[in-house]
């Protein structure tokens, strides 16, 4: 096995705790795969895999993420705090609740995490000002957006938002593709995002998932538009597929690796295995990342997020 690169950045982590996630989306994701097992023959139930999956979900502090981190070589981890709380109405926090959670990880492991806080847009100035209130006084760094709760990227009513994103110069983080099937994919289309990418120039966008879901759009637009990114996240299901996750071999070949972010989506796939499993997937002999120049691995590993998160104008610690 090659030895673990130098230094990592996550892009696209969670905090694995039930409380940040409603029981719909969890109990929608698993049906999907239950539906896979059982035409495999495989004995299984909703009830029972969204039981084992639970299990995973007990580290509301980070404290087994960072245990990960560190057998991994993950130096830092973004933590995206996703707003299922407008659209969903079981999820057991107010999005205000979620943000406090995540501001306790900030403060109990300094210097491992940068948090972005989500927010439905459809919560107006109440969500606005608590979104800010994140990067003035939380230390937080960036914007987390979550399209299939109900709202396209370049929505108007976003617009304040970015305009905050501008001003404090942080990133903002846009899921793409599929999701729990209590969801619509309808506003997840790559594209969508484009008109607010135009209309924001400073302001840096990371595709989600770009390079596993509409991976020819994604990269399209990652190497036209200055101010869009890809994270390789969910890479995982690529590698459940066909074993090499080709498609994201495909998308690093094309020339933008300035423009791509290692990611795992931490704690989505942790029935496949753990951080240190994911990295010497993406990095081994047969990864995707294995034929490119050190040059190119450098970059997508924790060079392109590095950039991202040095642009930043807000505090990156939490005012006590």
């Amino acid at each position: 096995m090659e030895p673990l690169p130098a230094r990592i950045i996550d892009a696209h982590c969670h905090i694995a705790a039930a409380e940040h996630v409603p029981r719909s989306f969890v109990t929608g994701s698993v049906s999907n795969i239950v539906a896979v097992l059982t035409a495999q023959g495989i004995p299984a139930t909703v009830d029972k895999l969204t039981a084992i999956f639970l299990e995973k979900m007990r580290d509301p502090l980070c404290d087994d993420l960072v245990k990960e981190m560190d057998q991994a070589g993950i130096a830092k981890a973004f933590l995206l705090a996703a707003d299922f709380s407008y659209a969903l109405r079981d999820c057991p926090l107010t999005i205000e609740e979620s943000y406090l959670r995540h501001r306790d990880v900030l403060k109990r492991h300094p210097g491992r995490f940068e948090v972005f806080g989500g927010m439905d847009p459809r919560w107006g100035k109440d969500g606005l000002d608590l979104f800010e209130r994140s990067l003035r006084e939380f230390g937080f760094r960036g914007f987390k957006l979550y399209p299939p709760t109900g709202f396209v990227p370049s929505d108007p009513s976003l617009f304040p938002f970015y305009e905050i994103c501008a001003h404090y110069r942080v990133p903002v983080t846009v899921h793409i593709g599929p999701t729990s099937p209590a969801l619509s994919f309808t506003p997840t289309y790559p594209f969508l995002l484009d008109e607010a990418a135009r209309r924001f120039p400073s302001v840096n966008f990371i595709m989600a998932h770009g390079a596993v879901s509409f991976t020819e759009e994604c990269a399209m637009l990652c190497a036209f538009r200055p101010n869009l990114f890809m994270d390789i996240s969910a890479f995982q299901s690529a590698l459940r597929r066909d074993g090499s996750a080709a498609v994201v071999k495909a998308a690093v070949a094309k020339g933008i690796n300035h423009k791509i972010l290692f990611g795992t989506d931490w704690p989505v796939f942790r029935l496949q295995g753990d951080q240190k499993a994911f990295v010497e997937a993406v990095c081994g002999e047969n990864g995707p990342l294995a034929d490119l120049s050190d040059a190119d691995r450098t970059m997508i590993l924790h060079g392109n997020a590095e950039r991202l998160l040095a642009e930043a104008r807000c505090p990156s610690a939490p005012v006590s």
